[in-house]
């Protein structure tokens, strides 16, 4: 079983253990399907390419510590000390079975304040209905959460999916989000993060 969160829709995670929530799983998968290229565009030597869609997430401490954890930079996170926020890898195709994944050590929920998931098109195209992504959030002894993609009409390349909010140190709301920006600057804008972006490739 699985609930499938509408836009706008907040659910708390429930506490299963007296020792936390454990370790939270966030999985996005899509559709790996090459562009569909014209014959003019073969002619002139163009390749079909698989989208490469990235998962990472803004953080905010308790402390003050803010950050990004995503692939571009290699800044990759630790389960373990801070940000407790860790991304396994990077699907450069979305041929791996098991996409890219987030993990949140929800045992240090005390330490969180906030998580914004993102998901942005690094490379590919520029359309969210073709990749078809799907965001699946995972956490022991409960239903899965679905997040899905399902609002395509935007040619930006950057997705916030869910965002996800301390409560009291107990557990954290999750809220769906599946909001469209230019960029990360203009996404952390829109949040209130304050941070200070640069360019980067991986």
């Amino acid at each position: 079983m699985a609930i499938n969160l509408q836009k706008g829709q907040k659910v708390s995670l429930e506490k299963k253990s007296s020792e936390g929530l454990g370790e939270i799983l966030i999985n996005l998968n899509w559709n790996a399907t090459p562009v569909k290229q014209g014959f003019l565009s073969g002619l002139l030597g163009s390749s079909s390419q698989g989208i490469d869609l990235d998962l990472g997430c803004l953080y905010e401490l308790k402390d003050g510590r803010k950050g990004a954890v995503q692939a571009l930079g290699n800044a990759f996170g630790s389960l373990n000390q801070a940000p407790f926020v860790a991304l396994d890898g990077d699907d450069r195709t979305g041929a791996a079975a098991a996409g890219e994944n987030l993990r949140i050590n929800g045992n240090k929920i005390s330490e969180i304040r906030r998580i914004l998931v993102y998901t942005f098109i690094y490379d590919g195209v520029a359309n969210w209905q073709q990749a078809d992504a799907t965001v699946t959030i995972k956490y022991p002894g409960a239903e899965d959460l679905i997040v899905k993609m399902d609002t395509y009409n935007s040619a930006n390349r950057m997705c916030g999916l869910a965002l996800f909010e301390n409560q009291n140190d107990q557990t954290f709301s999750v809220e769906k989000i599946v909001q469209f920006y230019a960029g990360h600057q203009y996404m952390d804008q829109a949040f209130h993060w304050g941070l200070n972006w640069m360019a980067g490739r991986k």
